[in-house]
Order: C-alpha cells, then sequence, then structure tokens
C-alpha cells in the first residue's frame, strides 16, 4: 500500500469528500482517476481511522466495496469484440459524482464566505436608517441560513435509510422545473416549504440536485428566502419577476449545459 501521503486524519463529510481531496490535493484529472493509487491511498486512511477508533460509518465501507469493483473492471482484459462498441468507462459514474459534490462543497463555500462579508459589511448600526417601516424581520432569512438548514437536512438522513436507485439520472434542471411546477400550483405569496421536499428526496444525490437547483432558482432572481415566522421554518417564496425570467429565452436550459 502507497505510504507517500502524510495524512493527519482530517474527520471528513462522507467517503465523497475523502475522495475528492485526495484527488485534488495531487492534482489528478478528476475524469481519469488512477483507481489503483486512489484505492490504495483510500484504504490506508481507513486503517490509519480503524486503529484510532475512528467510527467512519457504512458509507465508506461502501465506498470501499465500489472502488474495488471499478478497480476490478479495470483489470479485466477487454473483449475485442466489444472494444468496436462506445463501451462506457466504469470510473465515469464516481466522476460525474464527486463533479456533482464538488459544485455543492464549492456553493457552500461561497455562501460561507458572503455571509461572512455581509456580517462584517452590515454591522453598522446606522443600517436601521435603511430599512422601512414595512420591512418584516419576521420573514427575512438569509442564504446562509438556507445553507446550514440544509446541511442539518443531510446530516439527519444519515441516521435513515437512503435509498440510491440504481440509474437515477436527476439533473439540476429538471429540479428547477420540478420547483417551476411545485410554485405555479400554489397561490402567489404562498410560501414552498423547501426542508420538507429535501427530505421527501430518495438519495443525496436527488438533495444535492434540488439544493443547486434552488441556488441557481434564487440566482435568477425567480424566487427569495423567507421565513413565515421569526426563527421558524425556511421557506421560499416567488419574486414578482417570477413569471418574466421562466418567460424568457429558455434559462433551464442554459443552466442544464453548465451542470454538463
Amino acid at each position: 500500500m502507497s505510504s507517500s501521503l502524510n495524512f493527519h486524519l482530517p474527520q471528513y463529510d462522507g467517503p465523497l469528500d475523502l475522495l475528492l481531496d485526495l484527488i485534488r490535493s495531487q492534482k489528478l484529472d478528476i475524469r481519469d482517476i488512477p483507481i489503483a493509487k486512489i484505492t490504495a491511498q483510500y484504504f490506508e486512511y481507513m486503517e490509519q481511522a480503524r486503529q484510532l477508533d475512528f467510527d467512519l460509518g457504512a458509507e465508506f465501507v461502501y465506498m470501499a466495496a465500489t472502488l474495488i469493483y471499478i478497480k476490478s473492471k479495470m483489470l479485466l482484459p477487454q473483449d475485442p469484440e466489444l472494444m468496436e462498441g462506445a463501451e462506457e468507462d466504469p470510473r465515469q459514474e464516481l466522476a460525474d459524482r464527486l463533479l456533482e459534490h464538488e459544485k455543492f462543497k464549492n456553493a457552500a463555500e461561497m455562501l460561507q464566505q458572503k455571509r461572512l462579508i455581509e456580517e462584517n459589511v452590515w454591522s453598522n448600526p446606522q443600517l436601521k436608517a435603511f430599512i422601512s417601516e414595512d420591512d418584516d424581520p419576521g420573514v427575512s432569512a438569509t442564504l446562509f441560513d438556507l445553507v446550514k438548514a440544509f446541511g442539518e437536512v443531510l446530516e439527519r438522513t444519515k441516521n435513515r435509510p437512503i435509498y440510491e436507485v440504481a440509474g437515477e439520472d436527476v439533473s439540476v434542471a429538471d429540479m428547477i422545473l420540478y420547483l417551476k411546477s411545485v410554485f405555479l400550483a400554489a397561490d402567489d405569496d404562498e410560501p414552498v416549504f423547501i426542508m420538507r421536499m429535501f427530505e421527501q428526496q430518495r438519495s443525496r444525490r436527488a438533495m444535492i440536485a434540488l439544493f443547486l437547483a434552488v441556488l441557481e432558482m434564487i440566482k435568477m432572481q425567480a424566487v427569495e428566502v423567507c421565513q413565515k415566522d421569526l426563527f421558524g421554518e425556511i421557506a421560499l417564496r416567488r419574486q414578482k419577476q417570477f413569471n418574466t425570467v421562466f418567460a424568457s429565452a429558455d434559462p433551464v436550459s442554459a443552466i442544464e449545459k453548465d451542470y454538463n
């Protein structure tokens, strides 16, 4: 087993976090993962964690089995009759999951930085002068509140079975269309309690796709984050330009290209 890595056994939020760190720290191509090398380093981390009595959880064991399976498929001799066809790379699905996970991490880090900037910039006591009397602090919420609440949902799902459907192909564009239909079915001022929708998803992959869809709709200024009551449940609410956004030249197709 490779011993070139000097592990300090940081705590990772799932096996995808660990794999992504191994790949990025060594400047490897995520689309061309050296599976034998990464598998050896992954098992080295697991072994050191075992010696230190770190509880890695079942998802780390499942990923270990997945890596072994991919490695074994790549070691099998190629069938000459199948060489003519476009045989799928056994690493493709893992690479797609890692890229999607990285997008989610980057989005979360960006929002965290935005929150820190806002706290430093808008902490002036004179801020009250810019808030009208019509503003209701009981319905204000930030993107950071959304990220924090979503993280809590992901944490809760670790304690319940998540059904990863084989071959499930859910995209951010699909989730945007799904959210659009939910808002169109609701009244104009009716909030959509997004945390409940996250918890209804059958896989972490679907949850992340839905979360990225929410971020895209906020970015398009189609919806905004709100709370029905102060410190209440996070919800989304249609902005005035909701219909205008989706009436423009197919914004969903453009988003789909960004995530492919």
